[in-house]
This record gives C-alpha cells, sequence and structure tokens, in this order.
C-alpha cells in the first residue's frame, strides 16, 4: 500500500477573529488541510512526522527486523512506533527472544508509552544521555535516528545553526554507537552547511545522499541526511 494519502476534496478555512493571530490561523488551516494529519489519527501514530519515516524506509530499507535502532528526539514517538513495528521489538519481551529487535528513545519531552520502547527523558545534550543509551541498548546499534529539532526564534540564520549543531552531535554519537554496515538518518535544513556535514559523512559511511520524503511539506527547508554502510 502506498505511504501516500488521498486527496481531501474540501479545503478547510478558518474564520478570522477569535483572538487568533494571522500566524495562528495560517498553522491551524494548514493542519485541517493536511492529508498526512488526518491519516496520523486514523492509522494511530501521534503526529504526521510517522509517514516521513514510512516512505524514506520502504524506499531505502533501513528497519530490518531485528535490528536495534535508536531514536534521538523521539516526542511524540511517531519514528519509534515505525521503528518497533518494523524492526520486531514489539514482539515478545526479554533479549532471549530469536530476532526481536530493540528501540530505545530519548528527548527532553515527555513522550506517552509506546509498546516495544525504551524511553529516556532526558536532553540529549547532557553529557550522561549517549551512556544511559548505549546501557539500555546493550549492544551496537543498526540505525541511528534524529529528527531533532531545536526551538525556532524566527531568525533564519540562528534556527539553521542551531538544528546543525544538533545534527553534528548527533553524528558524533552515530560514529560511537553503530555497528558496522549501519545506518544514519538524520534532519537538517538547507541553507549550505549542511554540505559540510555530507562531506565529513562520507568519509565514515559507503553511500551518503540527501532524501526529502513527499510526507515533508515542500515549503519546508527540511532535509535528511541518509547515510549507510557504516565503515566502523
Amino acid at each position: 500500500m502506498s505511504s501516500k494519502p488521498s486527496k481531501r476534496p474540501l479545503k478547510v478555512r478558518i474564520k478570522s477573529g477569535g483572538g487568533r493571530s494571522p500566524a495562528s490561523k495560517r498553522w491551524l488551516e494548514r493542519q485541517l488541510n493536511d492529508p498526512y494529519v488526518a491519516r496520523a489519527k486514523r492509522e494511530g501514530f501521534p503526529s504526521r512526522a510517522a509517514f516521513k519515516l514510512i516512505e524514506i524506509d520502504d524506499k531505502h530499507h533501513l528497519l530490518k527486523q531485528g535490528a536495534r535502532v535508536v531514536d534521538l528526539g523521539a516526542a511524540p514517538g511517531g519514528w519509534s512506533q515505525v521503528a518497533a513495528q518494523r524492526v520486531g521489538s514489539m514482539e515478545g519481551r526479554g533479549n532471549s527472544v530469536q530476532g526481536r529487535g530493540k528501540v530505545v528513545a530519548i528527548d527532553r519531552l515527555e513522550m506517552a508509552p509506546i509498546a516495544g520502547v525504551e524511553f529516556i527523558q532526558c536532553d540529549f545534550l547532557d553529557p550522561r544521555a549517549p551512556d544511559e543509551i548505549k546501557a539500555l541498548l546493550g549492544a551496537p546499534a543498526d540505525v541511528v535516528l534524529s529528527d531533532m529539532a531545536a526551538n525556532a526564534i524566527g531568525h533564519r540564520r540562528t534556527d539553521h545553526l542551531k538544528i546543525m549543531a544538533l545534527a553534528e552531535a548527533a553524528v558524533d554519537f552515530a560514529r560511537e554507537t553503530l555497528a558496522p554496515g549501519g545506518a544514519f538518518l538524520c534532519k537538517v535544513l538547507q541553507g549550505g552547511t549542511e554540505a559540510t556535514l555530507l562531506a565529513a559523512l562520507k568519509r565514515d559511511f559507503s553511500h551518503v545522499r540527501h532524501v526529502k520524503p513527499a510526507a515533508s511539506r515542500p515549503d519546508s527547508a527540511e532535509l535528511y541526511l541518509l547515510a549507510t554502510g557504516f565503515r566502523g
């Protein structure tokens, strides 16, 4: 089944007034008219972001049965839920279950429990965080995912640098944590500095590319860096 949602026949428009700012009105209209938002509610995902990972994985096959996965910046949990379903961490309990994957997620925000996901509520940039993740994981990771985003302040250059700093921290963690042959997927923003990160990843991975799934809004500057074949 295709991950692309069917088109909505009617566009919902919000009346002006009611104490809403123009920006709030635009955001609400976009949410109400976004078919991925509606589909996420129907299929039980906590956010539309789940479909970004679904579309990327359908094409590039990162999440294999039995894989160990780390999800950085996991809240509200869409990527973790997809990962748990695809690597089989929802099946059975205990490390003795053959072929059962493992998903460890971290975020400084609260996240509702998800079957098959072990969650750490902690800022990933806390110096203790990497060791806590590795302890729960119990072995090198096969996949490191990062959909982390810093709080935007509205200054484009500053926002870009903040999210790229998170991406660089995620790359450093992936280098320390991945098993040979592992994969890394990370959100970045278009703006020039992602090319530097791309070049750095090419030294450590066999294949590195930009990907932009259909579920990523066309007017968004977000891209994803996908690196596979970690050289270890």
